[in-house]
């Protein structure tokens, strides 16, 4: 009986080792590998570079003002349409004392000046009008009596341009009204009511009260870089992508490339602009950051397929094609234009082929 337990013990050792060595052996083989298959499709390749920038209005205005002073009114709010000629502000004038102390001096004595010469001229017209003085002396006092009245005229106007900011004569008072010289939309307005403002002149910029744009001409403006410039040309398409506006693309027109390039972190670009094709559906707004893919080849509903399934032999290029079940042999193809991730197939495919991916 023992030599039973002996034997089948030995018997079932045997057995697990047996077992152990195979599987072992089994693990130790290499697993046949099945390669995937792609097929070829009609696509558009567009092969294109990108410029970053935003989309800002063709005709974008500040309004200054004509006049130094304060803010009275404000018309206008941003968003607003207004045409050429709408008020968008009023301005009360704040005068220079000492300018004003001038001008009121100058009209005092401006009125004495006619006082006197209108004396001299009453008594000179009645000296000729009875024959004493001849006429060459009366015109005299009577040009020297119409000086003074331009005088005083003119010293009066300097006085109301100091006070008012403009002549009301001959019309009603407008330096005071800052009006829109352009029809648009108020994109801005950086002032508020009470604050001071200064005019336009040759050692300041003056103020602006509003920026006034034309919403309805937008261009985009944009950088690209040195290594790309050299490929574009003016009239080229666009595509323009919005981050604002989600999987909506607008079509533009390369219009303008600068000739000299800025140096930009480190890197040389060059600024281009675009004419953008707005659509009724969408409004853009001035500032929006945007994409511009400038198109500089591009083929419609051609035979292609992913540039990774190519393999290369010196000059030749070819794809491996199934002809079996897992059996490929190589197929040297004619490729055209390509984008980056899929290429043109000329000829030496048909779109039954199915071509091998690397494993």
């Amino acid at each position: 009986m023992k030599t039973f337990f002996k034997i089948f013990l030995g018997v079932v050792v045997l057995a697990i080792f047996g077992y152990t060595i195979y599987f072992l052996y089994q693990k130790s083989q290499d697993k046949p590998v099945v390669y995937e298959t792609a097929l070829p499709t009609t696509l558009d390749i567009i092969k294109k570079t990108t410029a970053t920038g935003s989309v800002v209005p063709r005709k974008e205005i500040e309004i200054k003002p004509v006049v130094s002073g304060i803010i009275e009114e404000l018309y206008v709010e941003e968003g607003d349409m207004i045409n050429k000629g709408d008020l968008i502000a009023k301005i009360r004038i704040i005068p220079n004392m000492i300018n004003l102390n001038n001008a009121k001096s100058r009209v005092d004595v401006a009125k004495i000046n006619l006082e006197d010469a209108n004396r001299n001229y009453n008594r000179q017209l009645g000296l000729f009008e009875k024959g004493v003085i001849a006429k060459a002396d009366y015109e005299s006092y009577e040009i020297a009596y119409k000086n003074a009245k331009e005088e005083l005229e003119t010293a009066q106007e300097t006085l109301e341009l100091i006070q008012e900011g403009q002549i009301k004569k001959g019309g009603a008072a407008t330096n005071t009204l800052v009006k829109s010289t352009i029809d648009g939309m108020v994109l801005a307005i950086p002032v508020e009511i009470g604050n001071q403002v200064i005019e336009a002149n040759n050692f300041n910029a003056g103020t602006t009260i509003a920026n006034v744009a034309d919403m309805g001409e937008m261009v985009f403006e944009g950088n690209i870089d040195e290594s790309e410039v050299g490929k574009i040309k003016e009239g080229m398409p666009l595509m323009l992508t919005i981050g604002a506006l989600e999987d909506v693309v607008f079509d533009a027109s390369l219009e303008h490339i600068s000739p000299k390039g800025v140096e930009i972190n480190g890197a040389v670009q060059f600024e281009i602009k675009a004419d953008v094709m707005l659509r009724d559906d969408q409004f853009i707004r001035a500032g929006y950051s945007a994409n511009a893919d400038i198109v500089l080849k591009r083929v419609d509903s051609v035979m292609a397929i992913s540039e990774s399934l190519l393999k290369f032999d010196d000059d030749t290029t070819y794809v491996e094609v199934e002809v079996g079940p897992q059996e490929f042999e190589k197929r040297i193809i004619e490729t055209g234009l390509s984008d980056g991730i899929n290429i043109e197939v000329k000829s030496g495919l048909s779109k039954e082929d199915k071509i091998k991916k690397d494993a």
